[in-house]
């Protein structure tokens, strides 16, 4: 598997309740410039529209060596899924007041793209300081039974 763009900030920003993997509808220079590296999900999320999974905001780099027929580099995309996976994550969605985030784009073992979502629940900036102060505390702690093995 090879991680071609992750979305650094969404584990931060949201609470992730469950992780689904999910195909992408790309054009020729996108693949070739995923291959190079050249992916990044800040910012992006996915919505279901009409039964359909959209993936937006994803940033694919324009293919150096394209020509005239070069992709839009923040395009909206077709995800694809099952679509009994869709209804239910358009029930959670609707129920709960969840969102989904692009978690990670990468190729599986068989050389397809596929993006990682997250069904997700925005955190308060106070959870984010907890959340911060308790892996803090536990690095402390970590740190100091290291120091006591020394002696």
């Amino acid at each position: 598997m090879k991680i071609v763009g992750t979305n650094r900030k969404a584990r931060r920003d949201y609470e992730i309740l469950e992780t689904m993997e999910a195909g992408i509808v790309l054009w020729g220079t996108e693949v070739k410039s995923l291959r190079a590296g050249g992916a990044h999900l800040k910012d992006s999320y996915a919505a279901i529209e009409q039964e359909e999974l959209f993936l937006y905001s994803a940033h694919i780099s324009p293919y150096e060596q394209g020509n005239r027929f070069n992709h839009e580099p923040t395009r909206t995309r077709k995800l694809l899924m099952h679509a009994r996976e869709i209804r239910r994550l358009l029930g959670k969605i609707k129920e709960k007041g969840l969102t989904l985030i692009p978690l990670k784009l990468y190729f599986n073992d068989a050389g397809k793209v596929k993006v990682e979502l997250g069904l997700a629940k925005g955190r308060r900036a106070y959870d984010k300081r907890r959340e911060i102060a308790e892996r803090d505390a536990e690095r402390d702690l970590q740190r100091a039974l290291k120091d006591e093995e020394r002696k």
